[in-house]
């Protein structure tokens, strides 16, 4: 692997047709403005321009934002719920690894007009890889294995994330209770999401629902009747693997997914593969074994 000469990015970025950053919050922003100004496309990894303004930005991130000039242009990267968009964009804002998992889940109930909009609530879980690489305490080994903890409760920054992209999908403002947790392993997520049926349905029923849904999506399934789906079956590829249940006028959709393929890497380039006319698997065939 070619070790990247900084001096050299300038003249990178002039040779390429997308830049994909993968840099901290904050910092994306002025230098997507500078990729953009080159006339190439830009897939974001960080959040700067999931939000859609920097109002909201600010509140949740706490720091001003970098281009609120460029909020308008960007398109929210989860492509089995916004293709269209993602095909015609020039800025793409990958989704965090949180909401991707919660709004999959969501997607087919809050279309359907299937729940009680003021229900929502995610029980999310995710392995230790979802903390970044920077040495923290909480990352450790020996805080990390044989335990679990909750964090970010009630001020998780994915929280603002799954209300928006909820609320678009259901075409009215939600309320959402999201909890996330870490877990003793490398990486994936297990969200639960818990909401309210507006009628009686049961377990079958929804179960059609969601594989219509997702009938035509090669990175969304649905589990068979009796099966909940688990971390293992997504590891190392990009897909969301389903599992619905319906009880007592309760919808519970376990979701998961490898928080850095689909949850981040690999969703990167199911958008780019969008943005060029590309088959959308092409490059994600391959599972991803490290770390």
């Amino acid at each position: 692997m070619e070790i990247l000469d900084m001096e050299r990015v300038p003249e990178l970025i002039r040779r390429s047709d997308v830049v994909f950053l993968a840099l901290p919050h904050g910092v994306s922003a002025p230098a997507a403005q500078g990729v953009l100004k080159e006339g190439k496309r830009v897939i974001d990894i960080a959040a700067d321009f999931r939000l859609p303004d920097s109002s909201l930005y600010e509140k949740w991130y706490k720091a001003p934002h970098g281009a609120p000039e460029l909020l308008a242009e960007a398109v929210y990267g989860l492509p089995e719920l916004f293709r269209q968009k993602i095909s015609k964009a020039k800025l793409v804002a990958n989704p965090g690894c949180y909401p991707t998992s919660a709004l999959l889940a969501l997607a087919p109930l809050l279309k359907n007009g299937l729940v009680d909009l003021r229900s929502l609530i995610i029980d999310s879980k995710s392995g230790v890889s979802g903390a970044g690489r920077a040495l923290a305490l909480g990352s450790h080994f020996c805080e990390c294995e044989g335990n679990t903890k909750a964090y970010g409760v009630g001020t998780h920054r994915h929280t603002p994330e799954i209300a928006y992209y909820a609320g678009v999908l259901a075409g009215s403002s939600v309320d959402v209770v999201f909890t996330p947790h870490l877990i003793p392993v490398a990486r994936g997520i297990l969200s639960t999401v818990y909401a309210r049926l507006n009628s009686s349905l049961d377990t079958s029923g929804l179960r059609r629902i969601y594989q219509d849904y997702y009938a035509e999506e090669e990175f969304v399934q649905v589990a068979r009747d009796g099966e909940l789906p688990e971390t293992k079956w997504v590891l190392g590829t990009n897909r969301c693997f389903l599992g619905v249940v319906a009880a007592k006028k309760q919808a519970i959709i376990v979701s998961v997914i490898d928080n850095l393929v689909k949850g981040a890497a690999g969703q990167a380039v199911q958008n780019m593969n969008l943005m060029f006319g590309l088959p959308e698997n092409a490059g994600l065939k391959q599972p991803v074994i490290y770390p």
